[in-house]
């Protein structure tokens, strides 16, 4: 298995959603080693919920699910990139594509991307 530093960061490092085919950054998460060895195992990324403290597979309520295509890891072992197929319309909980769908403009945050679903209708609730 290949071993991280999950120790340096109190047991999480961060993980980068990158799509594989357009470099489009989809999202940044923690995972912890739990995560992280079921993410190798089973070819789908899992992450660590710091909101809920559980473990996470992206896509279980959704089926926005992120397939791994490759995974880089850095120079020190305490972050990754997940270079991914996100199955589904979207990767962000509240509905875009991306996390990062706004963009500063002076002092202001401008929401820069569609919203490709309604999550109310997805989680049953506000997110």
């Amino acid at each position: 298995m290949i071993e991280l530093d999950f120790e340096k960061s109190g047991g999480l490092i961060p993980a980068i959603a990158q799509d594989y085919k357009t470099g489009e950054v989809l999202m940044m998460a923690f995972i912890n080693r739990e995560s992280w060895e079921l993410t190798l195992t089973t070819g789908i990324v899992h992450y660590w919920s710091r909101s809920r403290s559980k473990l996470w597979k992206k896509g279980e309520s959704s089926g926005n699910v992120q397939e791994v295509k490759e995974i880089r890891v850095d120079c020190d072992n305490d972050c990754v990139l997940l270079k991914i197929d996100q199955i589904g319309e979207a990767a962000c909980h509240t509905g875009f594509r991306s996390c990062f769908y706004r963009v500063v403009k002076g002092e202001s945050l401008v929401e820069d991307g569609v919203k490709v679903f309604d999550p109310e209708k997805v989680y049953g609730e506000k997110k």
